[in-house]
């Protein structure tokens, strides 16, 4: 069943055209998720859709009752089903009470509550933590209907849908699978498009120098010589000509092969980088944070009772838990040199937060990054164009940049300046998926210590090494990624679920037993030494 559709569809902002849409169509069983970098079109596309913006040509029509979950703003008052808010832990609070997860989780519920054939939704696992952005994910699966989505968040894109629709220079391509398969499909059309382009190039390269050849030969051909006879020498010059000629016709045709030639580009191959500690000063020791005995409180709240933790040197550790369970508070003493918090003698840090006060507004972005930088020019040069900027955009002054390229910058400047631990406070944030991978990459390839917090699961997993849990007040530290970590947690799970079990077969065979050796009238014998083999048999089973 169709959904909506979108034909026809043109954009301009002055004489730019920012999007094109021929033809697109929803229907009821369509999970799409929509990528794009920032400025793309992506909420462009939506307001088009759902008629709050107007295009310059083309319709736009939804089928149906629909919802619209947009980015934080004023939510409308209007009845919400209370089971479907209980189910996010969304109760009824004033609207000016609520945080902006309690906003974005009120927006979920109302849309789940009602009965819509298609949930349009711009960034929906913004403001959420963890377990709010697993919850969602589970509520969309299980929601009977069609799904349009933006989101940056890789790991909800690939639980979620079956269609990713990618907006590149204004226009629009959609791709079967999630987003994992998206990449690989974009991957391969790079290495045949990077096929093409060298197939072109050697053709090209082939049919010129033919061309060269044939040249070449017309110049060598030898001139009538001096004693030959008048009519031998007409003779020679009209098979000269003749030839001449055909060598001519062949070259023409040679050069009409070349201007049919189907031109390639070259795919761009953005260049390598390595963010070397060892510009700076090193810190020779194992450990660069620590507390033994950590404790915070603000007020009556307790944030931290009597936890412990470490940093290990050149780690890259994740601090995750909760909304409210402390992870900013944690960095932020780590920052501050709290006395709870000790750390390495030597170490400098460079500490990322959300309002970004390290850059200088009327400086440029190239002249805020090279302030303090350990590195030339043309590195910071080759770190920037893999943050996504273009060579012109080193020049612009930072008050003109958005907000998702102020943090590149940030994180930018940071990364190249004289410091030896970073610790990064949300850094994802305001990023398209794109610059989350060149941010990611950027990481993994800085060889010093990082400490960081990110609500990004596939972020976290694929650059942390160790992992900071904050849970009930207490820290517990692990050795390994995010999803050697969630392995753990589930085995320990299914671990005190056995031993909880083991107690209570453990208890019914005691009381077996006690039957067995002294029986009453009621007892069953062979019932119950049928019922001690199999708890027997059970237990044996637990301890393999």
């Amino acid at each position: 069943m169709l959904v909506a559709q979108m034909k026809g569809i043109k954009k301009h902002y002055n004489d730019r055209l920012i999007l094109m849409v021929d033809d697109f169509k929803i229907y009821n069983n369509d999970r799409i998720g929509i990528v794009g970098l920032n400025g793309s079109g992506k909420t462009t596309f939506l307001n088009i859709l759902t008629n709050r913006g107007i295009p310059d040509e083309g319709t736009s029509v939804i089928y149906g009752k629909y919802a619209y979950i947009t980015q934080l703003g004023d939510e409308e008052k209007s009845d919400i089903d209370g089971y479907a808010a209980s189910r996010f832990g969304v109760g009824y609070l004033q609207h000016e009470d609520l945080s902006g997860g309690e906003i974005t989780r009120l927006k979920i519920a109302r849309a789940l509550s009602q009965d819509n054939a298609l949930i349009i939704a711009d960034e929906p696992t913004s403001n959420l933590d963890q377990e709010g952005i697993e919850l969602l994910q589970k509520e969309l699966r299980c929601y009977d209907g069609a799904i349009l989505m933006v989101s940056h968040d890789r790991e909800f894109l690939d639980a979620i849908c079956n269609e990713i629709l990618e907006i590149e220079n204004g226009e629009i391509r959609l791709y079967k699978g999630n987003y994992s398969k998206y990449r690989l499909l974009k991957e391969k059309a790079r290495e045949r498009a990077e096929f093409e382009y060298e197939r072109y190039v050697s053709t090209k390269s082939r049919l010129q120098e033919a061309v060269e050849k044939k040249n070449n030969k017309v110049n060598t051909m030898k001139k009538v010589p001096k004693r030959m006879g008048n009519a031998e020498a007409r003779l020679h010059k009209m098979g000269n000509q003749d030839a001449k000629a055909t060598i001519a016709r062949q070259i023409n045709a040679i050069r009409t092969r070349i201007e049919k030639l189907e031109v390639k580009e070259k795919p761009k191959k953005l260049l390598g980088i390595n963010v070397d500690i060892q510009k700076n000063k090193p810190l020779h020791v194992k450990v660069v944070a620590w507390s033994d005995e950590l404790n915070k409180s603000f007020g009556d709240k307790i944030i931290f009772q009597d936890a412990q933790f470490s940093v290990f040197n050149n780690s890259k550790t994740a601090v995750i838990g909760p909304n409210g369970s402390g992870k900013t508070t944690l960095i932020k003493m780590i920052v501050n040199g709290e006395p709870a918090v000790s750390r390495a003698v030597g170490s400098k840090i460079g500490y990322f937060s959300q309002d970004m006060d390290i850059l200088a507004c009327n400086k440029t972005l190239l002249q805020n990054v090279m302030e303090n930088s350990s590195y030339d020019e043309t590195f910071v040069r080759i770190l920037l164009a893999r943050l996504l900027f273009k060579k012109d955009d080193v020049m612009k002054k930072i008050a003109s940049l958005s907000g998702g390229e102020r943090v590149k910058a940030a994180l930018a400047k940071i990364m190249v300046s004289d410091f030896n631990l970073l610790v990064l406070d949300e850094p994802t944030n305001y990023l398209d998926i794109y610059s989350i991978e060149a941010v990611e990459e950027a990481l993994l390839n800085y060889t010093g210590t990082v400490i960081f917090v990110s609500h990004d699961r596939r972020f976290v997993n694929n650059v942390a090494d160790h992992i900071i849990s904050i849970e009930n007040q207490k820290t517990v530290c692990f050795n390994g990624t995010y999803e050697e970590y969630c392995q753990n947690i589930e085995v320990s799970a299914q671990q005190e679920y056995i031993s909880a079990d083991r107690i209570i077969l453990q208890y019914r065979m005691t009381e077996i037993l006690g039957k067995l050796s002294m029986p009453s009238k009621r007892d069953d014998i062979e019932l119950l030494e049928k019922e001690y083999q199999q708890i027997l048999k059970e237990l044996r089973q637990m301890q393999k």
